[in-house]
């Protein structure tokens, strides 16, 4: 383990401070995702309202996701890192205001611009890495990026796990969601350390002239990614209401269970770019999403017993399992989706990815609300997921087939 993280420190100090930046913004996130819905319910909110207005933050990084993608083609990128910095944390903080006051229309307007925000680090950092980073360090350098989401959760889950185990009236979800929202202000500072010196691609061709980009590449990459994309969006965020709601473990329990399973991603993220040349992409990724989605199976199910002790036990369990198998093909899959697409479809590829991720979790929240409002059970939604994930997998073992084609052609550009 010592060799690999050895490897990361070797990235330019510039990369550094742009994970840090990044660390910050998830920080917030994970930490939000995981008792922001436990909050509102406290504050009398149902699992359907919170469903809705977390819709909005989605709804947010869809409107601005095309836009931007097309935007930052030929432009800076650093700028953008500093709305994502000021802009996450402070429309943070609006929506604990609003819950906390039950100002439902301040509730929604702060998730919707919390989206926006967020989508100015989310689409830009994989173009800013394949322009800056070296090309042997590419893989490192996004690998570490896709890490962040880990090395956040181990921080957040820590924290929160700890100070709410403490003392449950001072370090309530309220009182921690306030001081990682203040925290993550800190993140202005080290996009202040990023370097200044950018490598700008030449703009060859008008960034409004859709006609432009290669789109049957584009659609034909972006397809698996639609597909687990909506999937996830029935699971992910609501993930700390089922273990409550079902199993009903406590908030630092979650917390704790978030903690271990993150130093689980983060160890086995570190060897993604190891994984990938032992095995090639296909093997790699196929493999470990399929254990995943077996995890989640198992987990799920436990629903069906979950009067039985042992069940909340074989719930944790396989959480634990299924978290570092399904994130460590992320970096992958996402590497292979930016070459595959070529330089000059890039910035609309990720721009679209972001767009997917955010329009599907949008209507997946929408859809998990009336679920819900209809009473169905956690375990009937997961099954969902599951069926989405399966054909999804299927879709990247025909992508990478066809990516393996053309490298071997010289089609790929690295």
């Amino acid at each position: 383990m010592l060799r690999a993280i050895q490897d990361y420190l070797k990235l330019e100090r510039s990369f550094h401070n742009l994970v840090v930046v990044e660390l910050f913004v998830q920080i917030i996130n994970v930490t939000f995702i995981a008792i922001l819905p436990l909050y509102m319910k406290v504050e009398g909110f149902s699992d359907a309202q919170y469903a809705h207005f977390t819709s909005y933050r989605y709804l947010g990084m869809l409107a601005l996701a095309l836009f931007l993608g097309m935007f930052i083609k030929g432009r800076k990128i650093l700028p953008m890192f500093y709305v994502a910095a000021v802009g996450v944390p402070l429309f943070a903080l609006f929506i604990l205001i609003g819950v906390h006051f039950h100002i439902s229309s301040l509730v929604l307007v702060s998730h919707l611009l919390w989206g926006t925000a967020y989508t100015f680090i989310q689409i830009p950092i994989l173009p800013y890495i394949l322009r800056n980073a070296p090309k042997h360090q590419q893989t490192l350098a996004i690998t570490l990026n896709f890490a962040t989401w880990s090395i956040a959760s181990i921080i957040g889950s820590l924290v929160v796990a700890v100070l709410n185990g403490i003392n449950k009236q001072v370090f309530n979800e309220e009182n921690l969601l306030f001081g990682i929202s203040i925290l993550g202000f800190a993140g202005v500072y080290f996009v202040m350390k990023i370097s200044k010196l950018e490598q700008i691609p030449k703009l060859t061709e008008k960034r409004s002239n859709l006609r432009e980009y290669d789109w049957k590449v584009i659609i034909r990459a972006l397809v698996p990614t639609t597909i687990i994309a909506i999937g996830a969006g029935f699971t992910i965020p609501f993930m700390s209401l089922f273990f409550v709601s079902v199993h009903s473990m406590s908030t630092s329990t979650f917390s704790f269970l978030n903690f271990t399973t993150a130093l689980l991603v983060t160890s086995v993220a570190i060897y993604v770019p190891k994984i990938k040349d032992r095995f090639g992409y296909l093997k790699a990724v196929t493999r470990t999403q399929l254990a995943a989605i077996f995890c989640l199976i198992i987990m799920a199910t436990t629903q069906y017993y979950n009067t039985y002790f042992i069940s909340i036990y074989i719930a944790a369990l396989f959480y634990l399992f299924r978290q570092p198998l399904m994130n460590m093909a992320v970096p992958m899959t996402s590497e292979i989706t930016m070459k595959y697409v070529g330089e000059r479809n890039r910035e609309m590829a990720s721009g679209l990815t972001s767009a997917i991720w955010s329009g599907s979790a949008y209507f997946s929240a929408i859809g998990f609300g009336i679920l819900r409002h209809l009473d169905v059970a956690y375990v009937n939604i997961f099954w969902i997921t599951a069926g989405m994930y399966l054909v999804g997998v299927f879709w990247y073992a025909l992508l990478i087939r066809d990516y393996n084609k053309k490298e071997i052609a010289g089609l790929i550009k690295h």
